[in-house]
Order: C-alpha cells, then sequence, then structure tokens
C-alpha cells in the first residue's frame, strides 16, 4: 500500500509541475489531483470536449472505448460500444466521416488511442471526453445499464484507477 501511495505521489507531482505546460483549452476536473494525473497521462492529441461542453451541444454520436463488461454495466445513454483490445474501424464504416465523435472510456487513455486512429482514418470531428466516464459521473450526470435503466453502478477499470471514481457504486 505504501508503494501506491508513492506512485500516486510521483504521479500528482509531475502532472502538477507537467501543468505549467498545459493548453489553455484543456479542461479541469472535480479534482485537481485528478486533473493533474490526466496531465500526465493523455497526449492531448485528440480535442478534448468537457462534460459541461458535451452537456450543451447537439446530441453527438458517442462511442464508448472501454470493453463489454465494462459497457454492460453502465455507459452514457445512447453510447454506442466500440471497444479497444479488438477496436476495427469496421465497427464504425457507416457512420459519415464529418459526424460529431465524442470517444470516451474510464478516464480518457484509450479513448484518446482510438480517436487518434479516427482521425488518421479521415473523421474529422472527434472529441474525447476529458476524465472519461468517471469524471461525467463525478459531476453528477446519468448513466444507463445495459438494459437502458438508470444506474450509480460504474465499472472502475481496477482498484488503482477506481481511486478517480468519487460518485457512484464502483463494480470492478
Amino acid at each position: 500500500m505504501t508503494r501506491f501511495f508513492s506512485w500516486l505521489g510521483v504521479l500528482a507531482l509531475l502532472g502538477f509541475v507537467s501543468c505549467q505546460h498545459r493548453r489553455p483549452d484543456t479542461p479541469r476536473t472535480t479534482n485537481l489531483l485528478y486533473s493533474a494525473m490526466l496531465h500526465g497521462l493523455l497526449k492531448e492529441s485528440v480535442p478534448f470536449v468537457s462534460v459541461a461542453q458535451l452537456r450543451q451541444q447537439p446530441v453527438p454520436i458517442l462511442l464508448d472505448t472501454r470493453e463489454a463488461p465494462e459497457f454492460a454495466v453502465s455507459h452514457l445513454r445512447g453510447a454506442r460500444l466500440v471497444g479497444f483490445d479488438k477496436f476495427s474501424l469496421a465497427t464504425v464504416a457507416d457512420l459519415p466521416k464529418n459526424a460529431p465523435l465524442v470517444v470516451y472510456c474510464s478516464v480518457g487513455a484509450r479513448s484518446e488511442k482510438i480517436g487518434d486512429q479516427l482521425r488518421r482514418a479521415g473523421f474529422t470531428n472527434v472529441r474525447n471526453l476529458y476524465g472519461g466516464i468517471f469524471e461525467w459521473v463525478n459531476e453528477g450526470q446519468p448513466v444507463v445499464t445495459a438494459a437502458n435503466q438508470p444506474t450509480n453502478r460504474v465499472h472502475a477499470y481496477s482498484p488503482t484507477w477506481g481511486i478517480w471514481l468519487r460518485r457512484g457504486q464502483k463494480v470492478y
């Protein structure tokens, strides 16, 4: 456990120091340490959309880049599961290249990688949900089950990553 907190401290410190080089349009999360961790983790290769911005936009096509068991626990209403481990551009072949797409995962790392692939494939309007489903739930936004029923359960990926999920019931 001590090793975990040492790692967390180093990660937070690196993220905090690197915040000085943050792009001015990078969103913030509800937790300063979470924002610092994300800044150290994400490459900012896909433009971000914040939870607040996503709520104010006309509904884009939501692409969930997590795996099926995570999606089954909960996801953003209307999201389409595309996965990560076995992602294929064939799963989005029916989408127009200029369609507004928002990719998301637990915190934004997997979705950033899928967003990169989409952009390289010619999709021109791809955004990555900053902080992922964790930040969506942390900000009090709703998620639904595979049966499209509201839930407070969220697959927290692992206990290490689950520390960033502050609201909702963690499921592993």
